[in-house]
């Protein structure tokens, strides 16, 4: 299963949360909208009812009369909607609007403020009704003032501004959702720089993560330097152990090779034979493990040191001309004085020694030792010996391979310098050579095509 994302997650999380908030308020808009019209008719009737009780008095006989009506013109038009309509318990007056329509009875009405109440009114209409008693004359009968206005067009217009608000806060969230990606993004930008620092730190080791300019970012910077420190310090005590176990095998190795000569000498020549095998096998484990740490401690610690190869090629190729292998060889070296390798002079001690030791190992006659200034740089070792069958090249060089795994025909040094020139951020080939042997050659990248393959 993918990860998942944060981003997206941050973002769903933050539209669905906007989209709640904006249909609440949406809901809580329309029901403010409709109150608030209710409350501005409910005062246009009260108005219009005061009218009617500044013009109204009671007759002689008991019924109520009128000086002059409402002037609004829905008072006057049949089923308009607006009605009024007066009444004792003698007779009753009401609008135009009315018809021969009445309004419902009343129910609580009293004489001392303005009651309003939704009720079922006439010609089938919801209407909002207001009433109260109100007596024209001190001494007179109480007249009951009624005033309706119908619930469709307050339904209508909530309706109205709902779809209006509704296309408006819809408009709004895709603004909101927007400013909150672009907070999202912002938010992230220093965990980005994060994730920048830690590739840094997995191609260098030894590199550190900067102090974070986000408060909250800054704990975990620190604990990733904390356990990078960690990793250091056990890798470092892991290749130290490795490497004091292989030096300290050489000791009882030596001792054991000077007793199989013993029993040779003695005539014990199966013996030793066998003696001298579980010693190859054990020195080859040895030299393996040194390698292998000396590899993983140049990934380490990658440096940007050249060295100028002809006297250190030199001084190699002085050495194995004393072994007893090297001594029956010529050595042929061309390599320019003012070559430089981007290599540590002690990497390319290793890697040169392992080669040049190989190539005298299993040479007739002749070593030929090759450099170019080509990028980076290039080193080439040729000898006449046997080579490496074709189908055994990919092998020998298997990236994750053991050490101590060399067929026959390129020794042990050969997978030794491999995993050295991997380690130096180099490559090497094995070919054919115009002497009948193998032809390894090494070629590193020129230092800056290797920090901006570092930075892709």
């Amino acid at each position: 299963m993918k990860p998942r994302s944060l981003r997206v997650r941050l973002l769903l999380s933050a539209a669905i949360a906007i989209f709640l908030a904006l249909a609440a308020a949406w809901m809580a808009m329309t029901v403010l909208f409709e109150r608030h019209i209710e409350h501005r008719i409910e005062a246009d009737l009260i108005r219009d009812g005061l009218q009617l009780a500044a013009a109204l008095s009671v007759g002689a006989d008991g019924t109520p009369a009128l000086e002059h009506e409402p002037g609004d013109s829905r008072f006057f038009e049949p089923a308009s909607g607006l009605y009024w309509q007066v009444s004792t318990l003698q007779g009753a007056l009401n609008s135009r609007s009315l018809w021969d329509q009445h309004l419902p009875e009343p129910k609580n009405a009293t004489s001392l403020q303005w009651k309003s109440r939704t009720v079922e009114g006439p010609f089938n209409q919801q209407v909002l009704l207001v009433e109260r008693y109100i007596r024209p004359e001190r001494a007179g009968a109480d007249v009951l003032v009624q005033l309706a206005h119908e619930q469709k067009s307050l339904h209508e217009a909530r309706e109205e501004f709902g779809e209006e608000l509704a296309l408006f806060l819809a408009i709004l969230w895709f603004i909101l959702s927007a400013a909150e990606w672009v907070q999202v993004e912002l938010g992230l930008r220093p965990l980005r720089h994060v994730r920048n620092e830690v590739e840094t730190l997995k191609r260098n080791p030894r590199e550190r993560m900067a102090a974070a300019h986000v408060a909250e970012i800054e704990p975990l910077t620190l604990a990733i330097n904390e356990l990078a420190d960690a990793r250091e310090k056990d890798l470092s005590r892991a290749r130290r152990r490795a490497a004091d176990l292989a030096h300290g095998l050489k000791t009882p190795l030596a001792a054991l090779s000077a007793q199989s000569r013993r029993a040779r000498e003695a005539g014990a020549t199966d013996a030793a034979d066998g003696l001298d095998h579980a010693i190859a096998a054990a020195t080859s484990a040895i030299e393996g493990e040194l390698a292998r740490s000396r590899a993983a401690a140049i990934r380490a610690a990658p440096s940007g040191d050249t060295t100028i190869a002809l006297p250190l090629i030199e001084s190699l190729v002085g050495v194995v001309e004393k072994t007893e292998f090297g001594a029956r060889l010529v050595f042929e070296v061309n390599i320019p004085e003012e070559l430089r390798l981007p290599v540590a002079g002690e990497d390319l001690l290793e890697i040169a020694g392992a080669l040049i030791e190989n190539a005298a190992r299993y040479a007739r006659r002749r070593v030929r030792i090759t450099g170019q200034a080509v990028e980076g740089g290039v080193l080439l070792v040729e000898d006449d010996g046997p080579g490496i069958e074709s189908e055994k090249v990919a092998e020998a060089l298997m990236r994750g391979g053991r050490l101590d795994e060399a067929g026959p025909g390129h020794g042990l040094g050969l997978a030794i310098a491999h995993d050295l020139v991997d380690a130096t951020r180099g490559a090497i080939t094995l070919l054919r050579s115009e002497l009948g042997g193998l032809k390894v050659t090494v070629a590193w990248r020129a230092p800056e095509l290797v920090t901006r393959g570092q930075e892709s």
